[in-house]
């Protein structure tokens, strides 16, 4: 048992692959994971947002579903304003945001200890979950198990532990419609590949991609696809960026009572 073993935990979610993973470490640590967190888009629509992963928003309730855990939400409401690298609170960034909903949920569970964070490589977004995390009426330790891990290591080992993922967005050099929708296992030589010609990031840290995890250990049911639908953003010969609107088949398990909480 490690110093840190035993917190309870909300974890921030985005649908994809790290948020995930992360959270899948945390319980093997040792830490129980109380509720979910997620911030979404309000315009329904992909956003370019510094912090937060916006593309398979549409999945995230049906993900706490069969998770069978509550599910706190909020629109994002404000902007990327505070873009230096250590982050001044400003009221009108999309930050707050995040502020807000972690303030709401402590309220809820008072006994909460950690937020699990699904952050690699982007210092951006981890100083700014920390400066939120270190306000008085906060106070969440940040478990942070995949920082600065090594890439393609982490991306096998991913896989290995039973991650089940797919693209939901590309927007790299050497990456088009043809891989949305694919599963990260089956492009991992591709994604090698990029990194060895262009120095892409493997587990797409640079904004090449996001994932979907259709399937994991801490699902109690895989996700199934009913329809896609990709949809082009950037028209562009060598980097477009595309991605894809997904409808889920619903569950087969019962959604727990009030499991979704929007928060204002």
């Amino acid at each position: 048992m490690t110093v840190e073993s035993g917190h309870k935990v909300v974890a921030l979610i985005s649908g994809g692959k790290d948020s995930t993973y992360n959270m899948m470490k945390c319980v093997q640590e040792g830490h129980a994971i109380v509720c979910l967190a997620n911030l979404f888009p309000i315009t329904k629509t992909e956003i370019d947002s510094h912090m937060y992963q916006s593309v398979g928003h549409e999945c995230i309730e049906t993900i706490a579903r069969v998770m069978q855990l509550p599910l706190y939400r909020r629109g994002i409401k404000g902007k990327s304003i505070e873009t230096e690298m250590e982050y001044k609170e400003n009221e009108e960034d999309e930050i707050e945001d995040l502020y807000v909903l972690l303030k709401t949920i402590k309220e809820k569970y008072p006994e909460l200890t950690a937020v699990s964070v699904g952050a690699i490589e982007s210092t951006y977004q981890k100083n700014r979950v920390e400066h939120v995390c270190r306000r008085p009426d906060i106070n969440l330790t940040p478990l942070c198990y995949l920082w600065k891990r090594d890439q393609e290591e982490l991306l096998q080992e991913m896989f290995d532990n039973g991650i089940e993922a797919i693209t939901v967005k590309v927007a790299s050099c050497g990456m088009g419609e043809s891989h949305l929708g694919k599963s990260l296992k089956e492009l991992f030589p591709t994604l090698k590949k990029l990194h060895e010609k262009y120095e892409a990031n493997i587990c797409g840290e640079g904004g090449e991609y996001e994932s979907l995890v259709l399937n994991c250990p801490l699902y109690r049911e895989k996700l199934e696809i009913k329809e896609t639908k990709p949809v082009v953003l950037t028209r562009d010969e060598v980097a477009p960026v595309v991605i894809l609107q997904i409808e889920l088949i619903p569950p087969k398990i019962t959604p727990l009572e009030n499991q979704v909480v929007l928060v204002e």
